[in-house]
This record gives structure tokens, C-alpha cells and sequence, in this order.
């Protein structure tokens, strides 16, 4: 069975992480190279203007497989090999994931734990069920976050929660995770997909094209100054200005009708 369920309806995509029986390890499995060609076939498709993660049964990921870390005791495994295993492994999801340019909705079902958690904050937008839970829970068993979570948790709690979270490994409840920002909304279990649903087709609903450099503009500007943003805007509303969407969303703003959008 694949990691990844992949549905498509209309503009939106459903990625749903269904291996229950592995609590949706993203290690010791095929997760990297699933995700991965995800990203690539979206980055190619304009047809998909947002994407839904999920997973499937009581857990959203576990993050890395822990049974799978004993491989890592043997002698002949040398640090520069492990290295090199994160390397081409699973730190090549966040560079997919976070980079995309198409806007993507986080349903968490349940726990996110250790990579489980850092692969929600690769995401847009985070909605949580009542049941999930989130922790940066990597110092528990002895290793640090090795996909990115000491880069990606503080810019969506803040430096001192990401702290506590990673020097204590413990987990933070739905409503705790709401409360520091790394949730957006906590719904019932049922209302789950419904409202993850809902907010894609509002996305979807907009110029793809534009949504899509509407979101790059918010990743460079996490990391770049003001001016360079400024002209990298610039850039962008250049060619916005030449799209046939925008020409319409005009028009029909001025003829007081909803627009029709490619």
C-alpha cells in the first residue's frame, strides 16, 4: 500500500497518510519519495489551487520510526553515513513541502509527535481536531530535531514556546496549541475535513496564479529584508497586472458581478 491517498476534486487535493498500523511513521518506509513526487506533480499541475494533509486512524504521524532507530547502533552506520541518510531523506520534505507554491491546509486528526509535528508546521495553515495533540518530542529519545523543527516550530509559536517544547518533549493539547498561535482552529473530530474542506475551496475559489506568488511572497519574506521583498513585489504585481484573471476580477468588480476566473 502507498503512504500517500491522493484525491483529487476539482482545484483541491487530499493527501491522506495512511499507514494507521505504523501510527503514519514518516521513516522506514516510502513517506520521502511519496511526498516528494507530490510536490512535483502539483508544482506542475495550475489546475490545483490547495492541498490537504491528513492522516488516517487515531494518529496524524508519530514523526520517525523509533523501532526503526536501532539500525542505528551498528558500527558499520558512521556518522557521516547517518548524515548523509538525513540528508537525502527525510529532510528533502521540508525543502518540497514548505517550498510549495500552492497553499496547504494542515487537518490534524490527532497526535503529531517529534517529524509528525514539524511536518504540520510545513504547512500553511494548521486546523486540529479535538483529539490532536503536538509535541517536539526528539530529546525523549536522545536524538534533536533532525528535520528541520529547531528552523520551522519558532516561526509558528515563537522562540520561547518552541523552547519549552523542545527542552521538555512534552505534549501541548489542541486547545494549548490554539492558544500559542500553532493552530488556527480546533473543531470536533467529525467537522475535521468539512472545515479543512470549506477554507481550501475559499482558496481555490481565487486566481491560481496569483495565490501562487501571493504565498511565495510570505515564504521570502520570512527571511529576507524589507527592500528585497519590496522588489520581489514588484516583480510579482508586474506580471499580475498582465493576467487575464485580474483583468476580470476588474471588470466584474466594476460591473457588480462575481468573476469568472480561468
Amino acid at each position: 500500500m502507498p503512504f500517500l491517498t491522493i484525491e483529487r476534486d476539482g482545484a483541491i487535493l487530499t493527501a491522506t497518510m495512511n499507514q494507521p498500523e505504523t501510527r503514519n511513521a514518516l521513516t522506514g518506509n516510502t513517506a520521502v519519495q511519496e511526498f516528494l513526487q507530490l510536490c512535483a506533480d502539483v508544482r506542475k499541475d495550475a489546475g490545483v489551487k490547495a492541498v490537504i494533509l491528513t492522516g488516517s486512524g487515531p494518529i496524524f504521524s508519530s514523526g520517525g520510526n523509533v523501532k526503526d532507530m536501532k539500525r542505528f547502533f551498528d558500527d558499520a552506520l558512521t556518522p557521516d553515513l547517518i548524515r548523509e541518510e538525513y540528508r537525502q531523506g527525510i529532510q528533502q520534505i521540508p525543502l518540497a513541502l514548505y517550498e510549495l507554491d500552492v497553499p496547504v491546509i494542515c487537518a490534524v486528526n490527532g497526535p503529531a509527535i517529534g517529524a509528525g509535528l514539524d511536518l504540520t508546521c510545513m504547512c500553511d495553515i494548521r486546523i486540529a481536531s479535538e483529539t490532536a495533540s503536538f509535541a517536539e518530542s526528539f530529546v525523549r529519545v536522545g536524538i534533536v530535531p533532525g528535520d528541520g523543527g529547531a528552523w520551522l516550530l519558532p516561526r509558528a509559536v515563537g522562540m520561547a514556546k518552541a523552547a519549552e517544547m523542545a527542552f521538555t518533549g512534552e505534549a501541548i493539547t489542541a486547545q494549548e496549541a490554539l492558544a500559542c498561535g500553532l493552530v488556527s482552529r480546533v473543531v470536533p473530530p467529525d467537522q475535521l475535513l468539512p472545515t479543512a474542506r470549506a477554507l481550501a475551496e475559499k482558496i481555490a475559489a481565487n486566481p491560481g496564479a496569483v495565490m501562487r506568488m501571493t504565498k511565495r511572497l510570505l515564504r521570502e519574506g520570512q527571511g529576507s529584508t524589507l527592500s528585497t521583498l519590496l522588489e520581489l513585489s514588484a516583480g510579482y504585481q508586474a506580471i499580475a497586472h498582465k493576467t487575464q484573471d485580474h483583468r476580470e476580477a476588474v471588470t466584474a468588480f466594476i460591473e457588480k458581478r462575481a468573476p469568472r476566473f480561468q
